[in-house]
């Protein structure tokens, strides 16, 4: 693999680095009310959050949906700050077998918040084992085995879970049934991201004129977490290669070296619809086609390719496979493609 095939991709919404995520954690929202965006989703909250504590109960379990870098994380922990509560973190690949669970769920407080980040990927076992721990707050854990097996039956205080995926499908349906409230992520407007922009740029103390607001929000596909790494980035360029304030001038040519586009594409983005245009007549192709000609993965290209390309229309997708729309061409300027184009006539 070369350098190019691992570098990580700067408009990718999941977190590159844990470092970054140290970075990301000053500037994320610590309440409700400093949350910008997704205001129904915040509405719902409020009302389920404000209920629990009227009620004085834990929260519903909840759960998350959506592409990466849209606040799932954040969310989880504002959940645990409005119910004045602890919160404790994890992922499904961390979690391999049901006794990595058990020390956790054992130590819970009444009221605590249990995220699991990426729950689509809890093995089956373990999975299997969070069951009860959710609809009977108790565990049921066999030691010993063959005719001295014994099974302990653990209570637990009543807490909630909070689970994130990018990948609902990939949830099984005995698990999707135990929350009790779903919330989808969706992308976020320009006019939502230039907000979040500027509050970022406060927070960081970099000052920033109107238009590149505008500039890096534009290219930000729709994501917090993209839109505040490009500040930072163009912040870096700032203070090196001018004064430190951030004008148009300074932020295209900061987004230019990044190789990010008005569109807000990078460059396996423009790969991606190239090959359908010059590889493929426009289309359709199906996705292993395309992986195989890119020599990239099947899962990397729907997970952080497809969905941001289908949200603006540069992608449509059928059952006979992919096919760039007449905005791919006019992004590329070259001709729509001829409706007839590819198609053979048979006498």
């Amino acid at each position: 693999m070369d350098e190019e095939k691992k570098k990580e991709r700067i408009i990718s919404g999941k977190e590159l680095s844990e470092q970054e995520g140290r970075s990301e954690l000053n500037l994320r929202p610590s309440s409700l009310t400093e949350l910008i965006g997704q205001k129904d989703v915040v509405e719902k909250l409020k009302i389920s959050i404000q209920a629990a504590l009227q009620r004085e109960e834990p929260a519903e379990h909840i759960l998350f949906y959506g592409p990466p870098g849209l606040g799932k994380t954040t969310l989880a922990h504002i959940i645990a700050r409005e119910m004045e509560s602890k919160i404790v973190t994890s992922s499904g690949p961390a979690l391999t077998r049901p006794g990595d669970l058990m020390g956790i769920l054992t130590n819970l407080e009444r009221g605590d918040v249990l995220f699991i980040d990426e729950i689509h990927r809890l093995p089956v076992a373990v999975e299997e084992f969070l069951y009860p721990a959710m609809e009977d707050f108790k565990i049921d854990f066999v030691i010993d085995k063959g005719p001295y097996a014994r099974t302990l039956h653990v209570p637990l205080k009543k807490f909630s879970l909070v689970g994130a995926t990018t990948r609902i499908g990939l949830l099984s349906a005995p698990m999707r049934s135990r929350f009790g409230i779903y919330h989808h992520l969706d992308f976020y407007p320009a006019s939502e991201l230039k907000n979040i922009i500027r509050r970022s740029s406060s927070i960081l103390g970099t000052p920033i004129e109107e238009e590149p607001l505008g500039m890096i929000a534009g290219r930000s596909r729709g994501t917090p977490r993209i839109a505040n790494r490009l500040l930072r980035r163009v912040r870096d360029y700032a203070d090196v290669r001018h004064n430190g304030c951030i004008t148009t001038k300074v932020a295209k040519e900061a987004l230019e070296m990044e190789g990010v586009d008005k569109a807000g594409l990078d460059g396996l983005d423009r790969k991606f619809l190239k090959t359908i245009i010059e590889f493929y007549q426009g289309g359709p192709v199906g996705i292993e086609a395309l992986a195989a000609t890119l020599n990239e993965e099947t899962d990397t290209l729907i997970d952080t390719v497809e969905p941001f390309l289908l949200k603006i229309g540069f992608v449509s997708r059928t059952k006979s496979g992919r096919t760039a729309t007449d905005r791919t061409y006019r992004h590329f300027g070259l001709p729509p493609k001829k409706k007839n184009d590819g198609q053979k006539t048979l006498w």
